[in-house]
């Protein structure tokens, strides 16, 4: 049986299926990810699970954002904020003018991540069960 990182698309970002901050990032990363170079998959989910078991430095909490670059011959996983200036990279160009933060020191820019991550759910609120994504866009997603 292959590994199940061998199956990932190039490109994937994981992300807590609940929250409703993170499905409305999702949706924003849809609508500015032109070329379509995005695959997404809930940290829930059964291939977030397969990861966590295969590799070491995926995280196994989900109050984070996870981004699994599967271009190398290994993947390379992100997160917190650096998974999000990695994402970033990828979209449109009006997107990437955020990347601009990646000047700050890697501390503060997950100090803020760590701190919008403990508060998601209070301020955002949460869901019940993952999102279900449009058929345009179903098979972008993983299980």
């Amino acid at each position: 049986m292959p590994k199940a990182s061998a199956l990932l698309p190039p490109r994937t970002v994981f992300f807590d299926g609940v929250c409703n901050f993170c499905d409305h990032s999702v949706r924003w990363l849809l609508a500015h990810d032109a070329e379509e170079r995005l695959h997404f998959a809930p940290l829930q989910g059964s291939t977030a699970a397969a990861l966590q078991r295969e590799i070491s430095a995926f995280p196994r909490e989900i109050d984070t954002i996870v981004y699994v670059d599967a271009t190398g011959t290994t993947p390379r996983v992100s997160s917190r904020s650096q998974a999000i200036f990695e994402i970033l990279a990828e979209l449109d160009p009006s997107a990437r003018r955020w990347r601009v933060l990646r000047v700050l020191p890697r501390w503060f820019t997950d100090l803020g991540y760590r701190a919008l991550a403990s508060s998601r759910y209070r301020v955002f609120g949460r869901r019940d069960s993952c999102m279900v994504p449009s058929p345009e866009v179903r098979a972008r997603f993983l299980p």
